[in-house]
C-alpha cells in the first residue's frame, strides 16, 4: 500500500508573478481554500497518509496552513462559529502527516523530490503530486490518484498519469510514445518514452503528461547518479527514462479533468469549475455570471 506523497512546493512561483511575490503561489485560493489544500485533499482521497512537503525558508505559510492554530480555534468556539471551527480543524485529517524537509538550492524537480529520500527511503514506492495542477475528479469514485497507485500495486511499473490534449496543444506538453496502443479512460499502456513539447506533426500521441506520478523508492538511486541536464537542473525525466529502459514504466490516462493553477487563465478556469458548484457560494456565483454574461 502506498502511504506518502511527496509534494515540490519549494518554487519561485514564476509564471504566477505579481500574485506570488509575497505568498507563495500555493496558497493563493480557489473560491475559499488554497490551491495546495485541493491537491493534498486529492492524496487523501487516494490512501495517502504521509504528505512530504519539499519546502523552502520562504514558503512557511504552506506550513502554516496545515498547522494547528491554537488562538483561531480556540477564539471561534468561544464565539459559537462551530462551522467554521470544524472546517479548520478538517484541513488534515487526524491521520494524516505533514512532513516538511527543506530544498535549500532550486536544482530542479529531480533534485527537490530527492530531497525527500530521508523521510521516503529507498525501498518505499510514493507518489509525488505537483501542485501546480488541479486533477478535478469530481462524480468519480475512486479518484484518479487512487486508480493510478492501483495501477502500480497491480503491474509494479511506474506510472505517469496523462491526459488527452487537442492535437494543436501538444507542442506545450511532454508527449507519451505509447507505440500506438493508446489507454482507454482508467488504463494504463507501457510507453516507449517521453517526447517534450513536440511539433504537432511529429508527435507520438496526443497524452500528456500533467503532474502525477506513482515511483518504486529505487527512483532515488537514479536521481543521486543523474547529471544536471536541461537548465543545469536534475530533471525528475531522466531518471524516469532510466526507469523505463530497465523496468518499464506505464502511462495512466485520467479520467477527470486538469486545471493548470500555475498559468493565470488556468486559474481562473478553476475559480469557475469549483465556484459554480460549491455548497455555500456555488448559486450566488452562478447568478453571478449569468449577470455579467448579460453585460456582454
Amino acid at each position: 500500500m502506498i502511504n506518502k506523497a511527496v509534494l515540490p512546493v519549494a518554487g519561485f512561483g514564476t509564471r504566477c508573478l505579481p500574485a506570488s511575490k509575497a505568498i507563495p503561489k500555493e496558497m493563493i485560493t480557489i473560491v475559499d481554500r488554497p490551491v495546495i489544500q485541493y491537491v493534498v485533499q486529492e492524496a487523501v482521497a487516494a490512501g495517502i497518509r504521509d504528505i512530504v512537503l519539499v519546502t523552502h525558508g520562504t514558503k512557511s505559510a504552506i506550513e502554516n496552513h496545515f498547522d494547528k492554530h491554537f488562538e483561531l480555534e480556540a477564539s471561534l468556539e468561544a464565539k459559537g462559529k462551530i462551522e467554521l471551527l470544524e472546517e479548520l480543524r478538517s484541513i488534515v485529517p487526524s491521520d494524516v502527516h505533514i512532513i516538511s524537509v527543506r530544498q535549500p538550492e532550486p536544482l530542479g524537480l529531480g533534485h527537490a523530490v530527492l530531497c525527500a529520500r530521508p523521510v521516503v527511503g529507498d525501498d518505499e514506492p510514493f507518489a509525488v503530486l505537483l501542485p501546480d495542477v488541479l486533477v478535478d475528479n469530481e462524480g468519480l469514485e475512486p479518484n484518479d490518484l487512487a486508480g493510478m497507485i492501483a495501477s502500480f500495486e497491480a503491474s509494479h511499473h511506474s506510472q505517469l498519469m496523462v491526459e488527452e490534449v487537442p492535437h494543436d496543444m501538444v507542442h506545450k506538453y511532454g508527449i507519451v510514445d505509447t507505440d500506438g496502443e493508446l489507454p482507454g479512460p482508467g488504463e494504463s499502456r507501457p510507453i516507449a518514452g517521453v517526447v517534450e513539447k513536440p511539433p504537432v506533426d511529429e508527435a507520438p500521441s496526443n497524452l500528456a503528461v500533467i503532474g502525477r506520478y506513482v515511483l518504486p523508492g529505487r527512483i532515488f538511486s537514479l536521481l543521486a547518479d543523474t547529471p544536471p541536464g536541461a537548465g543545469n537542473e536534475i530533471q525528475l525525466t531522466d531518471a524516469i527514462e532510466t526507469l523505463r529502459r530497465e523496468e518499464g514504466v506505464d502511462a495512466w490516462r485520467m479520467r477527470g479533468k486538469t486545471y493548470d493553477c500555475g498559468h493565470q487563465l488556468g486559474y481562473l478556469e478553476a475559480i469557475l469549475a469549483y465556484g459554480r458548484r460549491h455548497a455555500r457560494y456555488g448559486q450566488g456565483f452562478r447568478e453571478l455570471l449569468t449577470r455579467y454574461a448579460g453585460e456582454e
